[in-house]
């Protein structure tokens, strides 16, 4: 079955906003390729935000300030 790239693109453009997020969500998951290289630097970086924040050398920020800062 063929499909008709231009008007499924169409389609996608008509959907609620929402819709259009959760479709890109499944195809960037649907794409995504492990890569441990990648994996264990993000796991350092974490360890060591973790640790910073323990020691209270870093801020933080309420959730309800950032929902409120990107809902604006």
């Amino acid at each position: 079955m063929a499909i008709d790239t231009d008007k499924l693109l169409s389609e996608i453009r008509a959907l609620p906003k929402e819709d259009r997020i959760r479709l890109l969500d499944t195809l960037l998951t649907d794409l995504e390729i492990p890569d441990a290289s990648i994996d264990a630097v993000w796991v350092g970086e974490a360890r060591k935000r973790w640790e910073a924040y323990k020691e209270g050398k870093i801020e933080t920020v309420a959730y309800e300030d950032l929902v409120k800062k990107y809902r604006s």
